[in-house]
Parts: C-alpha cells; sequence; structure tokens
C-alpha cells in the first residue's frame, strides 16, 4: 500500500479498490508541438510519461483529464488474458452491446460463423469460425478458428487465425502428417491463450493455471498467474499435454 500516492479515483474506483491513478498513455498534441519535442528540445526522450511530458510542465500548458470509464492495463499476459474472457460475463465492465457507447470494428467482409454440435456457455465466437467442438465455455474464439469434434475449450482465448487453409492446403498438410490451422479432434484446453496461425494436433491436452511452474520453450510460455500461452505459428503434434 502507497497511502501517500492515494488519490480521488470516483466512488465507483474507490469501492473496486482503485485509489491510484495511472497514466493510460494516451496524449494529444498539437503537430507542431509534438514535432519540436521530439525534433529539438528532447531528442534523447524515449518515454513520454517519464520524460517527456514532465520535463514540459514548466514550459508550456499542460492539462490532465480524469477519465472514469472502463481501463485496464493489458501489459502482462494474465491482464490480457483476464480482460478478454471479462468479455464473456453477462453484463461486463467493457460492454460491447452498449448502444450508447458502440464499438466498431474494421469492416474485414468474412462469412459468418459455422457452428455444429456444440454447447455454448458465456463464449464470444468471432466471424469467419467453423466450430465442432463439443463444449467451449467462458472463452472468446477469435476470427477464422476452427476448432474439431470431441474438443473441450474452457476458460480460453483462441485467437484465431490469419488465413483459411484452401483444399489444398489441407491435403498437403494431412500428407505430410502436420496439422491443421485451428484446433484438432478430442482435445482438452484449460486456462489457456491459443495465439494466432496455431496448429494444434488431436487429443492434445492444455491446462493451465496455478499449478504450474513459470517456464518457456519455442512452442508456449507456462505462468502461474497466466495459464498457459501457446506462441504464434506454433505447431503442437498429436498427444501433447502442456
Amino acid at each position: 500500500m502507497l497511502p501517500d500516492w492515494e488519490s480521488d479515483t470516483g466512488d465507483e474506483m474507490k469501492k473496486k479498490g482503485k485509489v491510484y491513478l495511472a497514466s493510460m498513455g494516451i496524449y494529444i498534441f498539437t503537430r507542431k508541438m509534438l514535432f519540436d519535442l521530439l525534433q529539438s528540445e528532447y531528442k534523447e526522450g524515449t518515454d513520454f510519461g517519464k520524460e517527456i511530458i514532465p520535463q514540459s510542465i514548466q514550459k508550456y500548458k499542460v492539462a490532465s483529464y480524469q477519465y472514469d470509464g472502463y481501463w485496464t492495463d493489458i501489459g502482462n499476459i494474465y491482464s490480457f488474458f483476464e480482460a478478454n474472457l471479462n468479455l464473456t460475463a453477462d453484463l461486463p465492465e467493457f460492454n460491447l452491446f452498449d448502444n450508447s457507447k458502440a464499438i466498431y470494428t474494421r469492416a474485414r467482409m468474412l462469412p459468418p460463423a459455422k457452428i455444429s454440435g456444440t454447447t455454448l456457455e458465456k463464449t464470444l465466437i468471432a466471424e469467419g469460425c467453423i466450430i465442432n467442438a463439443s463444449r467451449i465455455e467462458n472463452s472468446v474464439a477469435g476470427i477464422r478458428s476452427r476448432i474439431e469434434h470431441g474438443t473441450t475449450v474452457v476458460s480460453s482465448y483462441v485467437m484465431g487465425n490469419d488465413y483459411f487453409e484452401t483444399l489444398d492446403d489441407i491435403a498437403s498438410a494431412n500428407k505430410s502428417g502436420i496439422p491443421l490451422l485451428g484446433i484438432g479432434h478430442r482435445c482438452y484446453i484449460r486456462n489457456a491463450i491459443i495465439d494466432k496461425n496455431v496448429r494444434i494436433g488431436n487429443d492434445v491436452r492444455i491446462n493451465g493455471g496455478n499449478h504450474l511452474e513459470n517456464s518457456r520453450s519455442f512452442l508456449y510460455t507456462r505462468s502461474k498467474d497466466g495459464g498457459s500461452c501457446v506462441e504464434k505459428g506454433a505447431v503442437i503434434p498429436n498427444g501433447f499435454v502442456i
């Protein structure tokens, strides 16, 4: 606790135990001022919050605005994981379905998600997904996610894929024994982040949680706080256990 640093953050924040102000990292400058600061006065500066803005207070008009809406830091794996899974709550703090504060994403012109035989509970499914899993619970499936039959996904963020595999791609992968893009058959995935363009084979088990020791390999990162994170583009063979 840092009692000397406590601030009046508002009633809602205080109820949640959030009594410290933090920089959101959103700054507004005139174009000329920004160029002058970076090219002339603070050429050696590398951080706005630590160097450029504090050094400008005595010379220029610097004002701050206390934001009282939803904001959270996603600077580490656990906070990134937690922020995404919080979107699956019945009424999340960051509500994507609020008419008064609409969120507009970049239009990708993808087909709708196709879901077959899957029990879904508190789950967000993005466009372009092909879902045949047995059950997905308290999870987020990103664009073009593909999850095969018999698979269970719980409390996980599947980030999806940057492209669809063509029939030729699928035939080539089958011939070489490489798993297809996405999550294979009869897998069990819990407390995990599956990064983009991952290939997970059949009968794979990924069970993150605080029972794990912190470790890292070229395929995945394990964290006591944030579960397991499968690295972007990783290929997880059949029967692998994390």
